[in-house]
């Protein structure tokens, strides 16, 4: 996970190439969390062919893109392609479904409420 140049939160943020940080393996779906700041954090999901993230909610509003490949998603009774350069959103608590039509790595973009200095001095 990367917090910043420094490995420290409260500062810039960066990542200098993504697609290096998950590799899609045979037969499975893979996480990892690669940023955490308040306000936001980044988990890389990786694909292979035919997997799938059965319908499921998020507890906060969520941000969803293709960095390779192309996955099917769902939700409010629509199904959208989303291929590189494709962007999806899904607000709090909406069901929602994720298939990967090819292998494929997909970033997720959680926001979440910022901290406070006070909360984050504790």
């Amino acid at each position: 996970m990367i917090s910043d140049e420094h490995g420290e939160t409260g500062g810039l943020g960066f990542i200098g190439d993504v697609s290096s940080l998950v590799k899609v393996q045979d037969e499975a779906t893979v996480s990892r969390t690669i940023m955490e700041h308040a306000g936001g954090n980044v988990v890389l999901f990786s694909f292979d062919a035919g997997q799938v993230l059965s319908e499921h909610t998020a507890a906060m509003p969520v941000f969803v893109q293709a960095g390779s490949g192309h996955l099917k998603v769902t939700a409010s009774g629509k199904t959208v392609d989303l291929v590189p350069g494709g962007l999806a959103y899904f607000p709090t608590r909406l069901p929602h479904a994720v298939e990967a039509v090819e292998a494929s790595v997909m970033m997720l973009t959680m926001i979440t409420p910022a901290r406070d200095a006070k909360e984050t001095s504790d």
